[in-house]
């Protein structure tokens, strides 16, 4: 943020964001490879991707989705076993400890900085929907931190997943470079530890419950849509990452290049370190 404005930096992220449309457009695939698997999926993607073309929120477009699986879906859970459950005291007590936890801290959050409690119900949500890995985050923190609140635009947003990849972690570290960006340090703290934590909770859920959950239908269903419409998404957001790019030959080298890499499943960390050296000489 500090030397942003020097050339080599302007080349350094230029190159990046080049990247960052590489690994969105493969994520796009790899869901499709795995999700789309009848024309039902198909439809469900294609509709996802148009409606947020028109600005219907990415939260919508989830909920419909999966309201769509259960009613179009036939799906029939795979019939396992179920699982030792903890006593249902224990389970409670695990519950209303990690809920008086997080209620603490949005209550802290209120009486210290309002921007703050946004920031962190903000990323919480996020989290809560992305189903089906850390990808399906990033259309959705883009509707809310761009298209929403206006914090940045799509080129800074597409900076930071670039900055966040070059660290260790998740993409969903992107979060952290948000709250940096918004409200410094604190913010970086705020969100990264909202980001987080719904995902704490579910997993303290899960184990209770999670045998239950693989042998619902209707479960099956709503997810079978959930990750159909993730595809539409994620394409939608490849080509909104794509337009913010000034493409020429270097950019389409390098985005070829990455995409390759990306399929041949090399390191993520090295397709972005060799990006940025490329950058650098060439951009």
């Amino acid at each position: 943020m500090r030397l942003g404005n020097l050339p080599w930096v302007i080349s350094l992220f230029s190159g990046l964001q080049v990247i960052v449309v590489a690994m969105v457009a493969n994520a796009a695939y790899t869901f499709g490879r795995g999700a789309v698997k009848h024309y039902l999926d198909a439809v469900i993607a294609l509709l996802s991707a148009a409606a947020f073309w028109y600005g219907i929120s990415p939260f919508i477009v989830i909920l419909c989705a999966a309201l769509i699986g259960m009613i179009a879906f036939r799906t029939t859970p795979a019939d396992r076993p179920l699982t030792t459950e903890k006593t249902h005291g224990a389970f409670a007590r695990q519950i209303l400890a990690t809920v008086l936890i997080i209620a603490v801290f949005m209550f802290l959050l209120f009486v210290s900085n309002r921007g703050w409690l946004t920031l962190a119900l903000l990323m919480m949500k996020v989290d809560l929907f992305a189903f089906g890995g850390g990808f399906a985050s990033i259309p959705l923190m883009l509707q809310e931190v761009v298209n929403v609140h206006g914090w940045m635009d799509s080129k800074t947003f597409m900076d930071g997943i670039a900055l966040g990849q070059v660290t260790p972690g998740p993409i969903v570290i992107t979060a952290t470079f948000v709250g940096f960006f918004t409200y410094g340090l604190a913010g970086a703290i705020v969100a990264t530890i909202a980001m987080f934590s719904p995902s704490f909770v579910l997993l303290i859920l899960g184990e209770h419950i999670s045998s239950r959950l693989r042998r619902s239908t209707l479960f099956s269903r709503a997810t079978k849509g959930i990750l159909a419409s993730f595809v539409g998404i994620l394409l939608f957001v490849t080509v909104k990452f794509a337009l913010a790019v000034p493409w020429d030959i270097l950019r389409l080298v390098i985005v070829t290049a990455a995409i390759a890499a990306l399929l041949k499943k090399i390191d993520i960390l090295y397709i972005v370190l060799a990006g940025a050296l490329f950058s650098i000489l060439l951009l």
